[in-house]
């Protein structure tokens, strides 16, 4: 929220939306060594949906890849803390994303790599439910059945909004779950994608010889009342009371817990 709001960015609901997927994956999932970004057996994780970066670049200062004192960098003239999440000189940082649909089709590759290589890392990848919307998805998915790829997971952050407007207005692609198990994924449907416990059961679960989908239903701008499920916040920055408000909110709902 400290990022968008002092350097006049944008994207905070999406990154609001995904923010819990981050932690879950970080915290709990991943195989990784922030001493060691160039592990070769780590996992790989791709946010494909590259202009959550925010969610990315504060994720990987918390594990320790870099200082937060790095994120006042954010957004500023010659900052490799692009708006859209970047891997030059990030380190933790996979591929740099925000042309969508593209980052699903690297994580495949990823784990393609992996099963020809014989190495034992995971790719994980979360993708919007509006980048759905792009054909490079679904020949993705085609792939990776194909090669079954049971190393790979791709979470699709399942807030029903994209950058226009509700996705069901724009392109309807109805029953998600259905098309993913239609392209012979494995598919789980997380009821709440914004609560810890749920993420954590989904991402331990695979199945051998199938990719996996995670069906995550989120809130776009999830943790601050007036930027949920609101298309406002998908462009703009909060200041004054606004920026005040969401902080005392996120204050609140941190100490809750």
């Amino acid at each position: 929220m400290t990022m968008v709001h002092e350097h006049h960015a944008s994207h905070i609901a999406a990154a609001l939306s995904v923010a819990d997927m981050m932690a879950v994956l970080y915290a709990d999932i991943l195989h990784i060594d922030p001493q060691n970004p160039e592990l070769p057996e780590r996992d790989r994780f791709i946010l494909s949906k590259g202009h959550a970066g925010i969610a990315v670049y504060a994720a990987l200062a918390e594990m320790g890849f870099f200082p937060r004192s790095e994120l006042s960098k954010y957004y500023t003239d010659g900052s490799v803390y692009s708006g859209h999440v970047s891997h030059k000189e990030v380190p933790g940082v996979e591929f740099s994303t925000g042309s969508l649909g593209h980052g699903a089709s690297v994580a495949a590759g990823m784990a393609l790599a992996a099963k020809r290589a014989v190495s034992p890392y995971r790719v994980y990848v979360i993708v919007g439910d509006g980048e759905c919307d792009e054909g490079t998805i679904w020949e993705m998915a085609l792939f990776a059945r194909q090669q079954k790829l049971d190393n790979l997971t791709v979470l699709v952050d399942h807030n029903g909004m994209q950058a226009l407007g509700w996705c069901k207005d724009i392109a309807d692609l109805q029953d998600l779950p259905t098309k993913w198990r239609a392209f012979g994924w494995h598919v789980i449907d997380v009821k709440d994608g914004n609560d810890h416990s749920q993420l954590r059961m989904a991402l331990h679960e695979s199945v051998s010889g199938m990719p996996t989908c995670i069906i995550a239903n989120t809130i776009k701008g999830k943790g601050v009342s007036f930027m949920e499920n609101k298309l406002l916040w998908h462009y703009r920055d909060p200041q004054g009371e606004d920026y005040e408000r969401a902080m005392r909110e996120l204050g609140a709902a941190r100490h809750a817990k």
